[in-house]
């Protein structure tokens, strides 16, 4: 047995699992399909220059293959949102001064990037957006009512409902295995192949039907352990499965 570091996991409330079910409930019949005019959004942030180290031999040291090359970026961090769908992904919006008002997501996302590409999708389109503060103000929500657009809220807590978390994923991954760092987080963006994208998102029903099995499984078990310790099970089923 050897000492690992531990998996780490997210703490779901009795809300967030109620909302992770009904998400899942209501998308694990849907096919391709349905997920196809779904435009998946988020925000994330990169640090560019995270290679620090390198391996080299004694006397070396000013070897053109020893030395970092710093972007222009310097050592610090970019905030990004970006958009992946079945048949395309938007381009990258760097959002220079950090995490956006609702005026700012409205003004430098929403109008300029998603109303263009749910204008290319046509009748269907689905923009699906986390609920954090600036997406669902008034600003916003009316914006995309003015406009036609309908929106599908990512529950709280579900990287795994999203499929551009993966890319965020691969991506910083990538980051950390480059010897010169990226330019740009567009450089980056830029060398993923559109059939990752499509295998993340036909995982969809995969996934939601798991998310299902999951807390079917969470609910039996600490039913089970109240049973165990002689007390009434006080699971609450939030909702019918």
């Amino acid at each position: 047995m050897r000492a690992r570091r531990p998996q780490v996991g997210v703490v779901f409330t009795a809300q967030h699992r109620a909302g992770r079910l009904a998400f899942a409930r209501e998308h694990q019949d849907w096919q391709i399909r349905h997920w196809r005019p779904v435009l998946f959004t988020d925000e994330s942030r990169f640090t560019l220059s995270t290679c620090d180290r390198v391996w080299r031999r004694r006397g070396e040291r000013s070897a053109a293959c020893n030395i970092l090359r710093h972007d222009r970026f310097g050592s610090g961090s970019v905030m990004v949102w970006g958009g992946i769908s079945l048949e395309g992904r938007t381009a990258l919006h760097v959002l220079a001064r950090g995490s956006p008002t609702a005026v700012r997501y409205r003004d430098e996302i929403i109008r300029p990037l998603v109303r263009p590409y749910g204008g290319a999708v046509g009748p269907g389109f689905l923009l699906m957006q986390d609920s954090a503060r600036p997406h669902v103000a008034g600003v916003c929500q009316q914006f995309l009512q003015d406009e036609g657009i309908d929106a599908m809220d990512r529950p709280a807590r579900s990287p795994d409902l999203n499929p551009i978390e993966h890319i965020w994923d691969i991506m910083s991954r990538s980051i950390h295995q480059r010897h010169v760092a990226p330019q740009t987080v567009q450089e980056l963006a830029d060398a993923l192949v559109q059939e990752t994208i499509r295998h993340l998102i036909r995982s969809m029903p995969r996934r939601c039907r798991e998310v299902i099995q999951d807390i079917l499984l969470s609910l039996i078990l600490t039913c089970f352990k109240d049973i165990k310790v002689g007390s009434a099970c006080s699971v609450f089923f939030p909702l019918q499965f």
